[in-house]
Order: C-alpha cells, then sequence, then structure tokens
C-alpha cells in the first residue's frame, strides 16, 4: 500500500534570468532567485515530485538570505511525516506543519510537489481541462515598464500575438506617458476588442491617486490593481468606493492569514477584484480560502504567477484552470528567462497551453537529466 508513505525532501537554489531589464515601480528585476523542491519515496520508486518555493525579493514573508538553512526544520518535520493519498489529508498535514505560515511560497511547494508525486511525477497537480484534455488558459499579455519605445515594442507585439487582454506595469514612469500608451492602444481597438489592465504596484500617493483614477477612466481600462501601498485600508476602501476604474487588491493580501481577517479585509474595503499569487498567499489551501470569500462577496478574482520557473507556473496553471474561470489569467511570465526548464508550456494567441508531445527537462538540478 501507497498509504501512509514517507518522503525525502531536497531543495536547491536556482536563478532565474530575464531576457531584458524588467522594469516595475519597485525597482528593475535582471535575475530572480527561485528554489526548487524535489520529493521522493520508496513507496513510489523511480518517480519524483517537483515544486517550487519562489519568494519575491522585497514583497514575499520568507524573503530570506538564508532561506535554505531557515526552512531545514520544517523540512525535517516532513520527512518525519506519513503521507496519505488523499489530497485533502496532504495539504491539511502541510498546512498544520509548526511555522509553516511564515514560509507561504515553501508552502505552496511543498503542497504542489507531493501532489505531484502522487500523481506519478507526471507534473499532474490537479485534475483539470488544462492538463487532461490540453485546453489552453486565457492570460494577459504582460507590459513591463521601460522607455515609450520599448513600451510600445511590447503593446506592438502582444497585440500581434492575439492577446485581447493587455496588462501594463505603471506607477514608475512619466504618467502622461504612460496614459499616452493606453490612449494609443484604445484608438485602435475598443474595450469589447482588447480588455486593458494596469497594475500601479502601490506607487500611487494617497492625496494623488483620485486624480490618477479618473485620467485613467478616459481609457476604458479594465481594471487597477494595487493603486497606493498596502496597510492604507481606510484609503483603499474610499477609492474603492468612489474610483471610476475597478479596483483589484494584491500586495494587500499578502500579510493576511487568518479567515476572520480575510474576510474583515473585504467586506471593509470592497475592492472589485482580488489579484492571487499562490506562491505569496500561501498555497492552494490559502488561495482557495480567498476564493471562497470572494465568492460569497461577490468579489472577481484571477491568479497571477510570482515570476515563477515553468515549475511553479504549471502549477498555477493547473489551480486557475481546475476552478473553470473564464477571466484572463496572469501567467504570461515563462517566455520571461532564458535558462526557464524546459517544458510542455507554450503561449499561442492569448493563451497558455500544454503540450505533452513536448518533454519536461529538470536539467542536473538534482542529478536528474530529464524527466
Amino acid at each position: 500500500m501507497k498509504d501512509n508513505f514517507k518522503v525525502k525532501v531536497q531543495i536547491k537554489p536556482y536563478t532565474l534570468d530575464f531576457k531584458f531589464e524588467a522594469g516595475t515601480s519597485r525597482g528593475v528585476l535582471k535575475e530572480k532567485e527561485t528554489f526548487i523542491i524535489h520529493v521522493f519515496a520508496d513507496a513510489f520508486p523511480g518517480i519524483s515530485g517537483f515544486g517550487e518555493a519562489g519568494p519575491l525579493r522585497g514583497l514575499s514573508l520568507d524573503d530570506l538570505t538564508d532561506f535554505i538553512p531557515k526552512t531545514k526544520p520544517i523540512i525535517q518535520k516532513v520527512e518525519n511525516l506519513s503521507f496519505s493519498l488523499d489530497r485533502q489529508k496532504i495539504l491539511q498535514a502541510i498546512r498544520e506543519l509548526p511555522q509553516i505560515d511564515r514560509f507561504p511560497s515553501l508552502r505552496f511547494g511543498l503542497e504542489t510537489a507531493l501532489l505531484d508525486l502522487i500523481h506519478g511525477g507526471r507534473k499532474k497537480i490537479f485534475s483539470c481541462d488544462f492538463y487532461d484534455h490540453q485546453k489552453p488558459v486565457p492570460i494577459n499579455g504582460l507590459i513591463w515598464m521601460g522607455d515609450k519605445d520599448f513600451m510600445k515594442r511590447q503593446i506592438d507585439q502582444k497585440l500581434r500575438e492575439g492577446f485581447n487582454c493587455i496588462k501594463m506595469k505603471i506607477g514608475a514612469m512619466d504618467f502622461d506617458l504612460e496614459c499616452n500608451l493606453l490612449e494609443m492602444v484604445r484608438n485602435r481597438y475598443s474595450e469589447h476588442d482588447v480588455s486593458l489592465r494596469v497594475d500601479a504596484n502601490g506607487a500611487f500617493g494617497l492625496d494623488e491617486a483620485m486624480e490618477k483614477l479618473n485620467q485613467l477612466s478616459q481609457f476604458g481600462v479594465h481594471s487597477i490593481e494595487q493603486p497606493i501601498k498596502p496597510g492604507n485600508t481606510a484609503e483603499m476602501a474610499y477609492l474603492c468606493k468612489h474610483s471610476p476604474v475597478p479596483i483589484a487588491l494584491d500586495e494587500e493580501l499578502i500579510a493576511v492569514s487568518n479567515v476572520k481577517d480575510k474576510e474583515a479585509l473585504i467586506e471593509q474595503v470592497k475592492p472589485s477584484y482580488l489579484i492571487l499569487k499562490p506562491s505569496l498567499l500561501g498555497g492552494i489551501m490559502a488561495t482557495e480560502e480567498w476564493i471562497s470569500i470572494a465568492g460569497n462577496s461577490g468579489t472577481g478574482w484571477w491568479m497571477t504567477s510570482a515570476l515563477e520557473s515553468n515549475i511553479g507556473l504549471n502549477a498555477i496553471a493547473q489551480f486557475a484552470s481546475s476552478l473553470q474561470t473564464d477571466l484572463p489569467q496572469g501567467l504570461g511570465t515563462g517566455q520571461l528567462y532564458h535558462n526557464n526548464f524546459p517544458s510542455p508550456l507554450g503561449i499561442t494567441n492569448g493563451h497558455l497551453s500544454y503540450n505533452p508531445q513536448k518533454p519536461w527537462s529538470i536539467p542536473k538540478l538534482f542529478g536528474l537529466d530529464a524527466d
């Protein structure tokens, strides 16, 4: 019987190199350090499960320079557990680990690695149309900050590639320039043809936010993510009530782990949407709590990767697909890196797809040539 099995866990750091300097209001990204999790068990000979813990620098609760030493006690506890084949029991066992709330990306990586293992090490995390039936997931085309020509080239490329939802990072450059770029898109495409999302990453000042939201409304913007810094709850509630542009909470959600606190935040702020990054929120069960609260309050949501490699991206795509949402997801990050892991993931006509004819490869990271 494979029920009540024990696992061994390995964690290796991996540095993802951007193909370009990726500008955000929090600075320019040139590389992304992530941690790949490998689990295996005597009960599953020759089978490996993989997950990813991908904290974001300066943002994640577990953004630590000594991530591996700090997580070692948790890994030891995982190796002492006996796991069931039941998905919910696996997730609950990880949830109950001491100190795991301090390591949200580790929790997500462990959850997905274990689910991969019990599904035979085939990179299947969820039963979903994306993996089981190769049904593509609609995604937004992400536009990074840079000079005007760079941003315009990105927009033109995304539109040529068939994206009908564009998301533009704003807040660190000249606001008039950013509005000009939005106007350029809207002059060419109606709101029916192309949906425009913007992400300020908390860049607007409290005294200027409403004025800027009014300006953005001229361009038929679908939504804006996190216009002001998190922690200004009353101010955010005011903006959500009066803004002509629907507001989505992103960074605001990261430090909230208690269910009652989650409910209280949504009740007070009343956002239009939630942006759900499982690596930052604490994994599958924690994200499902937000989705349940959103459903009860009539709040929309979509999932977004936190710049993970294809390993984490695959897990999030399957998670979103399993919930059968029709909104474009924020899952277009797999092509950002020179050295991402070869995988069946691909982007066509504004959709993320899974082609099982293309192999996975996690070269030599764990002494495994391919899997």
